[in-house]
């Protein structure tokens, strides 16, 4: 039985990613910031088979809380071994480039808040020995675009952190997952036109159980996207910039 603690458990991809956990007999702490979908997606793994199941409210901003989420999960499972952070907002691109505010609160939230957590974790799973720290990113993360590039900055940064993060931890045995999705039809993009790149997060949560498991350092969901991101990297920047990419 793994132990096992989600950080932002109430997003589609996490949600099916911990029933994956769940199908497996898990014991899975739940961190969000919305109780009443937190006690429903608790409720759900329970049916679906988790040894376990706890919960705890909280805003992933609340940086002076990060000890303490860590700390009670350690306590109530008695040990983690894997640690999923997939809490996130989509900005407005318009509204962060009129607003420094817009910007900071979003690079707190898709990024800052995610090197807070992970410095607490790579400690102390540093110290034990072993563990999974995984972290949801993004394709968007692989090259600025004119449509979204402060959530792209932070996911972008994020990775960047990561791979550092990775390698200091290697010879700790501590695996750390860079899960890259692609357009996924989920509540965050609801306003946004679908089109055949879009996923579903049943299957995308699935694949972040299985990158999981497997300790893959980075992981593009779908697959396919490894390559659409190669080429779009690869294109030189003067074409780049012309494009509506």
């Amino acid at each position: 039985m793994k132990k096992i603690l989600i950080i932002g458990a109430t997003s589609a991809i996490a949600r099916e990613t911990a029933r994956c956990f769940a199908a497996a007999g898990d014991a899975l702490f739940l961190v969000a910031r919305d109780p009443e979908k937190l006690t429903a997606v608790a409720n759900d793994l329970k049916a679906r088979g988790a040894s376990r199941v706890e919960s705890f409210e909280m805003d992933a901003n609340d940086f002076d809380r990060h000890g303490l989420i860590l700390h009670e999960a350690e306590e109530i499972l008695e040990g983690l071994d894997i640690v999923l952070i997939a809490h996130g907002t989509l900005p407005d691109q318009k509204a962060c480039e009129a607003s420094f505010a817009e910007t900071e609160k979003e690079l707190r939230t898709n990024f800052l808040s995610v090197v807070a957590l992970v410095t607490h974790l790579a400690n102390d799973f540093e110290k034990k020995g072993a563990g999974t720290i995984a972290v949801i990113t993004s394709v968007a993360g692989d090259r600025g675009r004119p449509s979204n590039y402060v959530y792209g900055a932070a996911k972008g940064a994020t990775s960047i952190f990561l791979s550092g993060v990775r390698a200091r931890l290697a010879k700790s045995n501590v695996a750390v997952v860079d899960v890259r999705p692609g357009f996924v039809d989920t509540p965050m993009t609801a306003a946004i036109k679908k089109n055949a790149l879009f996923a579903s997060p049943e299957a995308v949560g699935r694949g972040v159980y299985r990158a999981i498991l497997k300790k893959k350092s980075v992981v593009y969901l779908p697959w396919f996207w490894r390559w659409v991101m190669a080429a779009v990297r690869f294109i030189p920047e003067f074409i780049f910039k012309k494009t509506s990419l």
